[in-house]
């Protein structure tokens, strides 16, 4: 299985809903730093990066783009 770069969740509420969203649309996926992300929030350098199976890339991807359009779109107050 080849693993191919995804994302990268900035902490870990955003890591619980790409991992909920992979493993409910089975999704295979790997999580490179998952825990020592989580040792020092904050560090840039450690941020958790999201890697899935090549053959399902296309797929992770729109699944995730889907995902923030609905929590990342920020509208200014007028």
């Amino acid at each position: 299985m080849r693993m191919r770069y995804l994302t990268t969740a900035h902490d870990m509420g955003e890591l619980a809903i790409i991992k909920s969203l992979c493993e409910a649309n089975d999704v295979p996926c790997l999580f490179q730093d998952e825990h020592v992300s989580s040792l020092y929030p904050g560090v840039l350098e450690l941020r958790c990066q999201v890697m899935v199976d090549e053959s399902e890339w296309e797929r992770a991807d729109t699944l995730l783009s889907r995902l923030r359009l609905q929590i990342r779109d920020v509208t200014p107050f007028a």
